[in-house]
């Protein structure tokens, strides 16, 4: 695991924001550069009282967020990002009044943009709720020092 500053300040950026700490959501791991946060299961985020399932908006919410948080493990810093595209692919209704897991990776890097894929389920990752694939902007001056770090890689 890396022993970047970044990795210390996972919990705070995983539920330090207003909606984020609203939402209850927590850092659940961090394993190679698949990063997990967890939303413990409350009434009030239940879409459907009949069912007692998550609600969808939720749902998304959380697949943005740790993907967000897998572009910063991937840069190795905390930067301002912003997503662009968020593709959510809704597999199944999620279980009854158990918490939901999200897990994403940043699988590439450009100058100016992150492609990260993520996954919310309650147990196994291979029996999703939900699928998500998604782009993030990177701050300018991320993209500058991208491209410093790249020039340095190459000069060694």
């Amino acid at each position: 695991m890396s022993t970047s500053p970044l990795v210390s300040l996972l919990p705070q950026l995983a539920s330090g924001a207003a909606h984020t700490h609203a939402l209850g959501f927590e850092f659940d791991r961090l394993e190679g550069d698949r990063v997990r946060i967890r939303v413990p299961w409350r009434e009030d985020l239940v879409g459907d009282p009949n069912t007692g399932v998550l609600a969808g908006g939720l749902v998304t919410a959380l697949l943005d967020h740790v993907g967000g948080l897998a572009v910063w493990i991937a840069l190795d810093r905390f930067e301002p990002i912003a997503t662009l595209d968020l593709r959510v692919d809704y597999m199944r209704a999620a279980e009854p009044r158990r918490d939901l897991i999200a897990e994403a990776r940043c699988y590439r890097l450009t100058r100016s943009i992150a492609f990260v894929r993520a996954w919310a389920f309650e147990n196994e990752p291979d029996d999703p709720v939900a699928a998500a694939q998604a782009t993030y902007v990177l701050s300018a001056r991320g993209a500058r020092e991208a491209d410093k770090a790249r020039a340095a890689e190459t000069a060694r």
